[in-house]
Parts: structure tokens; C-alpha cells; sequence
């Protein structure tokens, strides 16, 4: 039957180091959550993801990012870079829409990585997306006094008790407005999803309401004085495609934010349902917006001509609308306030995934039973990000947020694909449940052998009974001699097909780091260079072709919650997804990439020395999926 114990004894360190890497978790089903810890409020529906998604998303970047990628690489094609990053962020999306439709719980891609991969590249997913949400969230608190200054007269004129200081025995200018905001959203969050979501769509409302504003009055502008941005003699396209594609890059972050709508997954009344409507809409009423601004901005002045710090009030200011900057600094600091409680809203959840997995400690798995929120999660997100807030400048650490962003969404692409053709097919069961395995087990034993020597009819079939040779008067049944056979080789070919799929994905994985890293390191030598384009781009193709040419597996039909969308185009759709992902992480930097290492080196020693010896999973025992429920059945009791 192949019952495994996840047990490390006897195996030595290496092989229980590499065995904890790789053991993964069930899809949370009835029998996990039977007696489970407190759970979070079901409270959520379409408009309340909407407003999460679009208040995530649309922060104060673009009205800067207006006028910065419309001077250094689009032009009047910024509409354009908007519609490409829009659609690249749309691949993500689709593979978030499923696999948070089929297992609806907190921790979003971790969640999704321990499910289909496995628990070492989960804690890494989860340990990146922790320092994402950190440094996002103090990045935005730092970034809202500024605008806030705005209406006390000009950038140094908010009240001393507020305005930022400068420490010079320390060397560091502190932010009180920073640290208040994030507390106040803090204590939002605390009260309850519902109520801290009702706050956050109100204030998004204010947002959308100045992007309306800049749509309609700067179209009436520009057909008032001829749309003088497209009349340059440097056409539309004054960058050319490859400016134009280059602008798609910088902007493709100002498109993400569906990822804290799948990080709501557990609060949701009907996930299935739901998710899958709440990220689509979320994105596509971005994306929208930024193009209608773009378009209208770009239209008004021409690209060259652009401020890059203040391009839509400065437009509006030269045909004598200098009152249109208040609403627009209202829009911006309203647009930073609701991306501040996106930006905290999942790291609370995301601590209480890995605590309910034993990989953190259980201090961050407690669920408030008055406001179903994990308010201690909640609590140390708010101070860490409080204290990074007020006493550091972020700005240099930003750059470390797109890696978390980035790794999350090539980790769930990869999912995706082992879910449609290798889906986890053992399901780890609590070690208390071993009496009732081993009974189980010696059933299906027992069944096992008496099959051999049954004699009944099969299929409406007759028996037929001949002498075997030196062995008279043996009864020897065709057709269940070849029924057995055929189901022999049924598990043959499956078990080929796993063998072939599974290292396909990783040969395609590799083809995608091989093309991208070769493509944009200049450094290489031109023959190294194109002998990886060649064999990056060799695999690649193999790996489409052939997860195009094999049957994907019919387990993922049964594969935890049924019912919800499903990601179109697949193996085409996540294998691009992966490409594009990968691309954006090589180009970085390597000054990114050594603060992020360093980051992740601490996250392996926190596994190495408490997640990988306090895991759930540590003497998890591990069945086929398809005897899973008789197992439960038999024993009566559910997993703690």
C-alpha cells in the first residue's frame, strides 16, 4: 500500500534535512478544520475583495510613475506599457484565481508552495513574502508626511510634533506620521476584517474619486487645446517598441496587489465563487484607470516636457488649474493611506499559516474569539513595521519587495503546473491515527491477495478453466487474469507519466533561468551567451511540447476544493507567467540581490534550528490519498 512514516530516526542528518525539504501538507479539508485552531470570520464577498484589490494597487506611484516612464522610455505609448504590464500581471492572476479557489486558506503562495512543492521552498516563499509586506508597508508609511505637507503650505510645514527630525548623533531622520499611520491602521485591523475592509473601500472611494476627476477634467482640457502631447513630430511610439516594452517593466509593479485578495482566502463566504471575481475585477479596474490617465496626461503635455515629480498637477497647473493639486495630493494621500492597510493586511495572516504549521511558534497562530482576527499577528506586523517606519528611510530597501512579490509568483505558476500533472498523490496523517493506518493497511493487504485466487464473473464475462501445465485440475480466470494486468499496466504508465511530467517542469524551469539569465547579462561572453540562449531556449520548448503532447492528471479533478475557475491555456499560460518572473528577478541588481541573501540566509538558520524540529508534519504519516477518508472514517477522530 506504501504507508511512509515522516519519521527522521535512522536516517541521518542529511537525509532528514533533505526529508523535511520535501515533505508537503494536505489541502485543508473538513477533517483538518474539524478541530482545528479558532478560525477566521467568513465576512467577505465580491465588493469587499474589490476594494481590497483596487486599494492595494493603486497607490501614489502613479501619479509620479506618470511622468517618469512617459520621459525616460514610452512616451506617448504609455498607455500602451500600461496594457502590456496589465496583461503580463493578469497571467499571475489566473494562476492565484485557482489554486486560491482549490485550497481557500491563510498563507496564500506559501500555502499553495508547502501544498505542491514542498516545505523547504515553502518557508523560503513565506520568509520572503514577510520581509515584502515589512519594508512595502514602512515604504508607503514613509512616503504619506510628504504628501500630507501638501495642505499646511509646502513640504516643511506640517507641525513640529509631526513633521520629520533629524537625529545627527544617530544619523537618521525620524517620521512620526509614519509610525501614527500604521499604528491608527494597525487598530483597524484588529477590530475585524469586515470593519477594517469597510474603511479601506471608503478610502479608496476618495482615490478613485481624483482619478475620475483627472479622466474628466483633463479630457475636457484636452480636446479644448488639441491634445498637444500627440502632435509631436516624434510620433507615437518616440521611444520605440523596445522604450515601449521597458515602460511595461517599470510599471508591471504599479499592477500587483491581487495577491492580497488571495491572501483573504479563509475569510471569504464562498471562495470558489468569489476569488476568482473579486482578483479578476480588482485588476482590471486598475489597469483601466492607469490607462485612462495615461492617456488623458501624455495628451496634455507632451512627454518630454513632463515633471517627473509632480506631472498631473504640474499639467493641470499650466492650463491654469492650480487648485486641481489639492485633489490630486487628497487622491495621492488617500491612495497611499488604503495601500498601507494592504500592505499589512496579509503578514498577519501569513505568521498565522506558518504558525499553524509548527514552523514558527503557536504566539502567532492565536485567533481573537471576539473579532476572529489573529490580533497578536497583527500587533508585532503593526510595531516592526511602526519602529522601520519612524526611525529608517526605506527607500534604498525597496527594491527588495518586488523579489518576495516576484519568487511568490513564479512559485505559484510552478504549482500550478504540478497540480495539473502531478499532483501530491500521499496525504500526510497525524501519527496518533497509526493503529487505525495499520488496520487499514492490512485490508487492503489481504484484499490485495485474495484477489489472485477469486473466481467470479467480470464484466458479464464467463470463466474459463484450463489445466496449467504440470498443475492439473488449477481454475484459471481469463478475464480477471487480464483485467489485473491492464490495471498493472495502468500503474506502470501512470507512474511513467509522473516521472516524465514532473521532470519536465523542472527541465523547463531550469530552460527559463538559462534564456533569461543569458538574454540580459552583457558581461557574458557572446559564444557563452548564445550557447545558453540555445539550450535555455532548447528546454523551454521541450517542455512545452511535451506538457502539451502527455494527458494531464485526472487526481486534479479531486483535487482539494472543486467547483472554482479554472486557469485557461495551461501549460502555455503558467510557463510564460514563469519566464516573465524570471526575467523581472535577474534584472534586480545584484546590490537587490545581496540584501535579499542575507535576509534569506537568517530565514535558513530559523528553519534549520526551530521550523524543520517543530513542524506539524514532523512524524506525519503518509497514505495515498484514495484510502485517506476511510481512514478517518474508521478512526472517528480528526487531525489537531
Amino acid at each position: 500500500m506504501g504507508f511512509l512514516v515522516d519519521s527522521q530516526k535512522g536516517v541521518g542528518l542529511w537525509g532528514g534535512c533533505l526529508r523535511s525539504l520535501l515533505r508537503r501538507k494536505q489541502v485543508d479539508s473538513a477533517h483538518v478544520k474539524a478541530n482545528a485552531h479558532h478560525q477566521l470570520a467568513k465576512e467577505l464577498s465580491v465588493p469587499h475583495l474589490i476594494a481590497i484589490g483596487v486599494g492595494t494597487t493603486i497607490g501614489a506611484g502613479v501619479y509620479i510613475l506618470v511622468g517618469t516612464v512617459a520621459r525616460e522610455h514610452s512616451g506617448p505609448a504609455l498607455s500602451i506599457s500600461f496594457l502590456i504590464a496589465g496583461i503580463a500581471a493578469a497571467l499571475s492572476a489566473f494562476c492565484y484565481a485557482e489554486l486560491a479557489c482549490r485550497c481557500p486558506s491563510a498563507g496564500s503562495a506559501y500555502h499553495y508552495s508547502y501544498i505542491c512543492v514542498g516545505e523547504g521552498v515553502a518557508w523560503l516563499i513565506g520568509w520572503a513574502l514577510i520581509l515584502e509586506y515589512t519594508i512595502g508597508g514602512s515604504a508607503v508609511a514613509r512616503g504619506i508626511s510628504p504628501n500630507l505637507a501638501f495642505f499646511f503650505g509646502g513640504r516643511d510645514s506640517l507641525p513640529s510634533f509631526l513633521a520629520r527630525q533629524y537625529i545627527p548623533g544617530l544619523d537618521i531622520v525620524v517620521d512620526p506620521v509614519a509610525a501614527i499611520l500604521v499604528f491608527i491602521v494597525t487598530g483597524l485591523l484588529c477590530m475585524g476584517i469586515k470593519e477594517s475592509t469597510l474603511v479601506q473601500g471608503m478610502v479608496t472611494t476618495v482615490n478613485v474619486c481624483a482619478m475620475f476627476f483627472v479622466i474628466i477634467a483633463g479630457s475636457y482640457l484636452g480636446f479644448k487645446t488639441g491634445w498637444a502631447g500627440y502632435g509631436l513630430p516624434t510620433g507615437y511610439f518616440a521611444f520605440g517598441v523596445d522604450g515601449m516594452l521597458a515602460g511595461s517593466a517599470t510599471v508591471f509593479f504599479a499592477c500587483l496587489g491581487f495577491d492580497s485578495v488571495a491572501s483573504t482566502a479563509e475569510e471569504v463566504k464562498n471562495p470558489q465563487r468569489d476569488l476568482p471575481l473579486g482578483i479578476g475585477l480588482a485588476l482590471s479596474i486598475c489597469c483601466t484607470l492607469y490607462m485612462l490617465v495615461s492617456v488623458v496626461i501624455v495628451g496634455l503635455v507632451p512627454y518630454h516636457a513632463m515633471n517627473p515629480d509632480t506631472p498631473i498637477s504640474s499639467a493641470f497647473a499650466e492650463h491654469g488649474m492650480q487648485w486641481a493639486a489639492y485633489i490630486i495630493t487628497a487622491g495621492a494621500v488617500m491612495a497611499l493611506c488604503s495601500t498601507l492597510m494592504g500592505s499589512i493586511l496579509p503578514q498577519p495572516r501569513m505568521l498565522m499559516a506558518m504558525a499553524r504549521d509548527g514552523l514558527l511558534p503557536s504566539f502567532f497562530s492565536d485567533v481573537n474569539k471576539n473579532t476572529q482576527v489573529p490580533v497578536k499577528s497583527t500587533l508585532a506586523t503593526g510595531i516592526g513595521a511602526a519602529m522601520l517606519a519612524f526611525f529608517m528611510d526605506v527607500d534604498l530597501l525597496a527594491g527588495m519587495v518586488s523579489v518576495g512579490t516576484l519568487l511568490a509568483f513564479t512559485m505559484v505558476a510552478i504549482s500550478v503546473l504540478i497540480l495539473r500533472y502531478v499532483p501530491p498523490d500521499m496525504v500526510p496523517l497525524p501519527s496518533s491515527l497509526q493503529d487505525t493506518i495499520d488496520f487499514v493497511s492490512l485490508q487492503y493487504g489481504v484484499n490485495s491477495q485474495n484477489i489472485n485466487v477469486e473466481t467470479s464473473d467480470v464484466n458479464g464475462g464467463a470463466s474459463s478453466t484450463l489445466p496449467l501445465l504440470g498443475k492439473n485440475n488449477t481454475v484459471v480466470d481469463y478475464p480477471k487474469i487480464v483485467k489485473q494486468e491492464a490495471q498493472r499496466n495502468y500503474v506502470r504508465n501512470e507512474e511513467n507519466r509522473r516521472k516524465i511530467a514532473g521532470s519536465t517542469i523542472a527541465f523547463t524551469c531550469i530552460g527559463a533561468f538559462l534564456l533569461t539569465y543569458a538574454a540580459t547579462d552583457l558581461n557574458i561572453p557572446r559564444p557563452v551567451r548564445f550557447t545558453l540562449c540555445g539550450v535555455g531556449g532548447a528546454l523551454l520548448l521541450f517542455g512545452l511540447i511535451v506538457l502539451t503532447l502527455i494527458e494531464q492528471d485526472d487526481a486534479r479533478h479531486s483535487f482539494g476544493h472543486s467547483g472554482g475557475f479554472i486557469c485557461p491555456f495551461v501549460p502555455l499560460l503558467p510557463i510564460f507567467c514563469i519566464l516573465i518572473n524570471i526575467y523581472l528577478l535577474i534584472n534586480l541588481g545584484a546590490a537587490t540581490w545581496a540584501r535579499v541573501s542575507v535576509w534569506l540566509l537568517i530565514g535558513v538558520f530559523v528553519y534549520a534550528f526551530y521550523g524543520r524540529t517543530h513542524s506539524s508534519l514532523l512524524d506525519a504519516v503518509y497514505v495515498p490519498a484514495a484510502h485517506a477518508d476511510k481512514i478517518y472514517r474508521s478512526s472517528g477522530d480528526s487531525l489537531a
